[in-house]
């Protein structure tokens, strides 16, 4: 269909903007578009990734909307699991994007409320709209990391993720000796002590139970040694590399009572590359800024 043909005679420009907003999935992405309130959102699917699918509908939605090619396009879509390099391809192409905190969305206080892409995709547009009308409070906007400051938070967060891990196998494994009476230290003469074991009745294990019990324990010893691995790894940093983020590591260690693990998360989550403007806003983010409830005598 020709863009052209679908022009309404209220289509005027309201503004040099076109605002785009971008509803991200895994199989496809719903984008609206518009130039002001009033005005029927453009409502159009590309496949997820297709980023030339992207920049061909932002070109029609010029055109639907009567804005010449050089037009400016501010342009939204909610943090979550496709990251920030979107964002980073949009600044490449001269669109001013906001990464926006799914969490500060308003939603209809009603217990049951409808919920699709296409209305998901006009909530955004409309608090976009806001936004630049001057509600800065409307929504939260996340600050992207750059791709380098991005990287370095990936050493801390795998070994926490390995940490986790580490801690289901073991308790995975007590639970399972549990289940048969029988309890002993999770220590590295694990196997030899397995093989040793006798339940209830002076029998072994039964046969199954050992074998797995012993894949368990495999899967364990390869989490721990990712995870020497990685602390290997940051220690060597810390001893060795030039880089301003682990200068700041190594002032914070020397400080009373900070160690490695605190050192190296509050300078990659926090000091690295956030910009605070005051000291509300790294509580916030460390979750220690109160929320007050006060309602009547309800305090």
């Amino acid at each position: 269909m020709n863009p052209e043909i679908t022009r309404t005679v209220n289509d005027t420009p309201q503004s040099q903007y076109l605002y785009m907003a971008i509803e991200l999935s895994n199989e496809k992405w719903k984008l609206g578009f518009t130039i002001g309130f009033g005005q029927t959102p453009r409502l159009r699917d590309v496949h997820a990734r297709d980023l030339m699918a992207l920049i061909q509908e932002v070109t029609l939605a010029k055109r639907r909307f009567g804005l010449s090619e050089n037009a400016l396009v501010r342009s939204c879509y909610e943090a979550g699991r496709d990251g920030f390099w979107l964002h980073r391809f949009l600044l490449t192409r001269d669109v001013t994007n906001l990464v926006v905190d799914s969490a500060s969305i308003e939603v209809n206080r009603r217990k049951r409320r409808a919920k699709t892409d296409r209305l998901d995709v006009g909530k955004l547009l409309t608090m976009l709209l806001r936004y630049y009308q001057g509600e800065g409070k409307v929504w939260s906007i996340v600050h992207p990391p750059s791709p380098d400051d991005e990287d370095q938070r990936q050493l801390h967060r795998e070994l926490k993720a390995l940490k986790t891990e580490r801690t289901h196998y073991i308790n995975q494994v007590k639970g399972l000796l549990a289940s048969q009476g029988v309890a002993f230290p999770f220590q590295k003469d694990f196997l030899s002590r397995l093989a040793r074991v006798r339940i209830w009745d002076g029998s072994p294990l039964p046969a199954v139970l050992q074998a797995r019990l012993r894949r368990d324990h495999e899967r364990y010893e390869l989490v721990q040694r990712q995870i020497h691995q990685l602390e290997g790894e940051r220690a060597e940093g810390i001893r060795t590399s030039t880089a301003s983020a682990v200068e700041q590591v190594r002032q914070l260690l020397r400080l009373k009572g900070i160690g490695v693990e605190s050192a190296w998360l509050y300078v990659m989550e926090f000091f690295a590359w956030r910009d605070f403007h005051n000291p509300r806003e790294i509580g916030s983010l460390a979750g220690l800024t109160p929320t007050p409830f006060a309602s009547g005598e309800s305090s």
